[in-house]
């Protein structure tokens, strides 16, 4: 797997804190910083996600994958699938995260509940290598609800 990340800076120009992702599947993500108002010139224009949005996004998708994956695997009518993930963040640097919550919404047809928690804890203990880094330094918490189809 690889990825070339390049600074951007703001429209084109060299300042600002924007940033092109170029990754090994060929498919491209932009990111952004925050602005910062004491320095300008060291804050972003607010254009796009912030680079650890998308490591939170980045989990999300690899947990939900996996949560869809497993649960087709077991043959339940799965037609829907989101997760709202919750972080918190160190107060000093580096400020990696220190709690993640997520919160999932599975829909399907007569889907267990034991089959949709099996799935969610299939994921965070052997599957998902987003969220098993991640839990290097935070505390992950998952929770879920189920919608009839």
């Amino acid at each position: 797997m690889e990825c070339t990340v390049s600074w951007t800076g703001a429209l084109g120009t060299r300042s600002g804190m924007g940033f092109v992702a170029e990754t090994g599947s060929g498919h491209t993500l932009v990111m952004d910083g925050a602005p910062d108002a004491a320095k300008p010139e060291n804050g972003g224009m607010n254009l796009a996600p912030r680079p650890l949005e998308t490591v939170l996004a980045g989990t999300g998708g690899c947990t939900a994958y996996d949560v869809v994956l497993i649960l087709k695997r077991g043959r339940h009518a799965v037609t829907g699938c989101t997760v709202k993930l919750t972080a918190e963040r160190a107060e000093v640097d580096p400020k990696v995260f220190t709690a993640i919550n997520m919160h999932f919404t599975v829909t399907g047809k007569g889907i267990p509940a034991a089959a949709v928690e099996r799935a969610i804890a299939m994921s965070h203990e052997k599957y998902c290598s987003a969220s098993i880094m991640l839990a290097k330094t935070a505390v992950i918490t998952t929770s879920f609800e189920q919608l009839e189809a």
